[in-house]
């Protein structure tokens, strides 16, 4: 139903309309009251994904979390998204051997898109969402002997997969964000990274050998890494970690080159606050995982307790 009014110009009356206005009603049923259809999850985020992530790796990420957690409701429809739904959720994810830190980015992906289809009007209410406890647990990274082994045997398998594997140990990135690159974003020694899981786009100096690997003729690619996809990378990964000794280690993916890095930078005395910038953390937080590495800001806290 729409009311609407057209202004007029002032007659002989002392009450001119001046405005014109509209008012729109919802749907409603016989009582007057705004019907809510039911809706399910693979609607919904078929609806909003594309409003809600940018395109890349997070969001494929997201789109995966939200498929399992539709697998789990088992396709259910609903209008309201009940704190025993939710629940349940959590429990079957637990079982499936989910840590809580994987919950918790599981949750967020699904806390955002839930918030966005009650402000639109597909549901009327939303559960609360409490953040499982995280036991910070032990960052696995490369010693310079392992990455030696792990690199030549990747090497000896792709070449260009060797090139990928040098550029995100020395510059910490991530997977999506080094196969994204632009040979635009290559200027000189700096490397600009614009598909970001935070979506803000940062700069980062290269080390030698990471500006040598992207020293290759152009030809139509779109850029230095754009020969891979990310399952390619992966198995060529998960064949060489496995010759060479690694392949019982569930902690040695291609992210561990991440921190990796993180751990260099950090044990070779950079301070948290630029480890934070390099690697693009949003919060110093997520860096001070890190910071228990930094040991040598301790020593002078020896001499203090030495008993002479």
């Amino acid at each position: 139903m729409t009311i609407s009014s057209m202004g007029a110009k002032q007659a002989d009356t002392d009450f001119p309309v001046r405005f014109q206005y509209s008012v729109t009603y919802a749907a409603a049923d016989h009582r007057g009251n705004r019907v809510v259809r039911d809706h399910s999850l693979d609607e919904l985020t078929a609806r909003y994904i594309g409003i809600l992530w940018d395109d890349g790796s997070h969001k494929g990420n997201v789109k995966s979390f939200l498929g399992e957690t539709s697998e789990i409701l088992a396709g259910n429809r609903f209008s309201v998204f009940t704190q025993d739904m939710l629940d349940s959720v959590i429990s079957a994810l637990r079982e499936r051997g989910n840590s809580n830190a994987t919950i918790n980015r599981k949750m967020a992906a699904l806390s955002k898109l839930l918030r966005k289809a009650c402000k639109m009007g597909d549901i009327y209410n939303l559960p609360e969402f409490r953040r499982q406890k995280e036991r910070q647990g032990r960052i696995r990274f490369l010693e310079l002997e392992e990455e030696a082994r792990l690199f030549s045997a990747i090497r000896a398998k792709c070449e260009d997969s060797y090139r990928l594997s040098i550029f995100l140990v020395d510059t910490g990135c991530r997977l999506g964000e080094a196969i994204g690159l632009n040979w635009n974003d290559l200027q000189g020694s700096r490397s600009t990274f614009w598909l970001t899981k935070s979506g803000r786009s940062r700069t980062v100096p290269l080390t030698r050998r990471a500006h040598d690997v992207t020293q290759i003729p152009r030809g139509r690619l779109k850029g230095p890494f754009a020969m891979h996809d990310q399952p390619r990378f992966r198995a060529i990964w998960n064949e060489a970690k496995a010759e060479v000794g690694l392949g019982a280690d569930d902690q040695v993916v291609p992210h561990i080159l991440r921190h990796t890095c993180a751990s260099r930078l950090v044990r070779g005395g950079i301070d948290i606050r630029r480890v934070q910038i390099w690697l693009g953390h949003q919060t110093l937080q997520m860096t001070m995982r890190y910071a228990h590495l930094a040991t040598h800001d301790l020593d002078p806290c020896v001499a203090v307790l030495e008993q002479d």
